[in-house]
C-alpha cells in the first residue's frame, strides 16, 4: 500500500500575515512596558481589538507570540547591523561596526531592549533558550577578530573568543545601564566601547 504524502502546509494569506505582524508589534509594546509576566494573551488581544480566540488562531500559546516577538526583534537587530559591517573597510573596523550597530540600535528602540531582556530572563517559561553565554553569539564577533588579526590590523596574541566575549560584556553593560537611567547616553557609550576595542586589540 502506498504511503501516503502529508498535506503541504497552507501558507497565511496576506490579511493573516498582516495580523501576525500586529499581534507582533503589540507584544514587542506591551512586553516593553507591562512586562513578561504582565502581558497575558488577554492583554494582547485588547490591544489588538480582538478576541483571545483569534489571538490563538495565529499563535498556539502566549509562549508562541512572545517568541515570535524576540525572533523579530533579532533579525531586525542583525538586519541593521549586517550591512554595516559588511560596509566597513578593514576587518578591525567592522568589530568596531558591530559594536556600534548594535548599541546604536538599542539606543533608538528601547522596546526592544526590553523585549530581549524580559524574554531571557525566564528562559523556563519562554523556551527561548538564547543568553549572552551562546556561543552563536560570540562566534561571530570571534570569526571578525580573527579576520582583524589575519591581517595584522589586530594583535595575534589575544584569544578571539575571550575578546569577543568582553566586546558583548560591554555592549550588554551600557545598554543594561540605559535600562535603568534613561538619561544614560549610549550615544557617548559607543563611543569608550570602541576605544576600548582599539586600547585592547590593536597591533
Amino acid at each position: 500500500m502506498p504511503e501516503r504524502r502529508a498535506a503541504p502546509a497552507r501558507r497565511p494569506t496576506i490579511t493573516e500575515r498582516a495580523r501576525r505582524d500586529q499581534l507582533i508589534g503589540l507584544t514587542i509594546a506591551l512586553v516593553a512596558e507591562h512586562g513578561y509576566a504582565a502581558t497575558s494573551l488577554s492583554r494582547i488581544a485588547a490591544a489588538a481589538s480582538i478576541s483571545k480566540a483569534a489571538v490563538l488562531y495565529h499563535f498556539a500559546s502566549k509562549n508562541a507570540v512572545v517568541e515570535a516577538a524576540y525572533r523579530s526583534v533579532v533579525e531586525r537587530l542583525a538586519a541593521h547591523v549586517g550591512p554595516r559591517v559588511e560596509a566597513a573597510a578593514t576587518p578591525g573596523a567592522a568589530v568596531e561596526a558591530y559594536a556600534a550597530g548594535v548599541i546604536g540600535y538599542m539606543a533608538e528602540h528601547p522596546d526592544h531592549v526590553r523585549m530581549i531582556t524580559e524574554a531571557l530572563r525566564t528562559p523556563e517559561e519562554t523556551r527561548i533558550e538564547d543568553s549572552p553565554a551562546s556561543a552563536s553569539r560570540w562566534q561571530v564577533l570571534a570569526s571578525l577578530i580573527e579576520r582583524a588579526q589575519a591581517t595584522g590590523e589586530y594583535r595575534g596574541s589575544a584569544d578571539a573568543r575571550t575578546l569577543a566575549i568582553m566586546v558583548n560584556g560591554a555592549i550588554d553593560a551600557v545598554v543594561a545601564e540605559s535600562i535603568e537611567d534613561p538619561g544614560y547616553r549610549l550615544d557617548e557609550a559607543a563611543d569608550a566601547v570602541i576605544d576600548l576595542i582599539r586600547r585592547t586589540a590593536r597591533a
